[in-house]
């Protein structure tokens, strides 16, 4: 291992439990960094093979780092728990979370081992932290994990003893280089002690830090697989159309990921509302079109529309279980500074509403202006004539009238009236205005999948 990537200042003893791929990496890794490391595993024959400096997993220089930590006794092994956490500052948990029948995680090994680590603390004096680096779904270390621990020790997480969430971003086959360069570090903690001790393991390693709840910390490993699966999905429908029609897909996705403004970039991942305008929704039927022309299945492209119209039903039903009726909407083009209302997801929210009977009145000033000079015009009073009709550019006027707002632009004038609006008012932002983080603390502001 790099000298640079070598941790500095006080070492730690950690303790790993679970010897598999991440397990193995993990702690042939801190050994190397200088860490003394407890390899913990039920399985003999593994502990044995790391025993004798040889490698359980086949993994690209795995097998030279564990001879190496082995040989410099940075890294032992047992199948005691007792013994492993008594002798260690931190307990990091890489057992195996497989998929159970239905579909779901498997926790049993993950409570196994809390309910054994439990028992341990109840006889340890002093700190300890226990580092859950197995992939779990979010809520798993609050509402299973932690009880079983203080159930077994007797005593209270964040008081007694820490908790944190470490996931681990390895890919196998390139994992010892993944943990030496993480793209990210991501640990969830019950108290800034544990995180920062915990965070001390990875000093030195580049990438960003993040230090958050446990249930955000868990979340992460699940949308960056997520993603990763859509991404390979996704490219090998492009791949099959362009098959199809004759295209050699590798030109066009090197075109593609060559835009790393608006393609490969953190752009239209910040969740929100439904897309709409001239382009997105046209040209996702269009493409959809032509498959279903060359009989070629693409299930993730041909649920694209889908999944928008389910985040449109998703305000609709909010706004219905608030159970009232005046509804001011702010911004109504399908983005905010423009009068485009081709397709616009707001304009289809405004008509449901009106649908189901909704008192409602609309501040764009845009749009507004826009009618009056006629570039709009001929559009809002040939297809939206009662939409036209409550079309205004005074916002007060709307502010006088709503119970509920919805915010579907950011625009100053939106933002100051929301912040302006007493605690008998209810606010749904749909774009995450400015100040959301603090503004969302406030009784009746609430957000679409945010």
């Amino acid at each position: 291992m790099n000298e640079q990537n070598r941790r500095t200042g006080l070492d730690l003893t950690v303790s790993v439990f679970g010897l598999g791929y991440v397990g193995c990496v993990s702690a042939a890794c801190l050994a190397a960094r200088g860490n003394t490391v407890i390899g913990v595993d039920v399985n003999a024959q593994k502990t044995e093979f790391i025993r004798q400096g040889k490698t359980p997993v086949v993994e690209e220089r795995i097998g030279e780092l564990i001879a190496e930590v082995v040989a410099a006794g940075r890294l032992t092994v047992t199948e005691e728990v007792a013994k492993a956490v008594l002798a260690s500052d931190i307990s990091i948990i890489c057992v195996g979370t497989p998929s159970a029948p239905g579909g779901g995680l498997s926790t049993s090994y993950l409570e196994r081992v809390s309910a054994q680590i439990g028992a341990a603390l109840a006889g340890k004096a002093g700190w300890h932290v226990i580092a859950y680096r197995s992939t779990m779904v979010p809520g798993t270390c609050e509402n299973i994990l932690i009880p079983i621990l203080e159930k077994a020790s007797g005593k209270q997480a964040g008081i007694d003893f820490g908790v944190c969430v470490n996931p681990e971003f390895l890919r196998e086959g390139s994992s010892v280089r993944d943990f030496e360069n993480p793209p990210k570090t991501v640990v969830g903690e019950t108290d800034e002690r544990s995180g920062a001790a915990l965070l001390s393991l990875y000093d030195g390693l580049p990438g960003p830090r993040f230090r958050v709840p446990l249930a955000v910390a868990e979340m992460t490993k699940y949308v960056d697989n997520s993603f990763h699966a859509l991404k390979v999905t996704f490219g090998n429908e492009i791949g099959a159309l362009c098959a199809e029609l004759g295209l050699d897909s590798h030109a066009v996705m090197d075109i593609f990921l060559a835009d790393t403004k608006l393609n490969i970039s953190p752009a239209y991942l910040r969740p929100g509302f439904a897309f709409g305008g001239s382009c997105l929704p046209k040209d996702v039927r269009a493409l959809n079109h032509t498959a279903r022309q060359h009989d070629l299945e693409l299930p993730v492209l041909s649920n694209v529309l889908a999944s928008n119209e389910a985040q449109l039903r998703r305000a609709v039903d909010l706004v219905i279980a608030l159970g009232r009726r005046r509804i001011g909407i702010f911004g109504l083009s399908f983005k905010a500074g423009t009068d485009d209302l081709r397709e616009s997801p707001m304009v289809e929210f405004a008509e449901r509403l009106l649908g189901k009977g909704y008192d409602v009145r609309i501040y764009d000033a845009n749009v507004a202006l826009s009618r009056l000079m006629g570039a709009n015009r001929a559009f809002i009073e040939e297809r939206l004539p009662h939409i036209g009709e409550l079309l205004t550019d005074d916002i007060d006027t709307v502010l006088a009238h709503g119970e509920i707002f919805i915010a579907g632009t950011a625009e100053p004038a939106v933002v100051a009236a929301v912040d302006g609006l007493g605690p008998d008012r209810t606010v749904i932002d749909l774009v995450r205005l400015p100040g959301a983080e603090q503004r969302r603390t406030r009784p009746g502001y609430l957000g679409i999948g945010w």
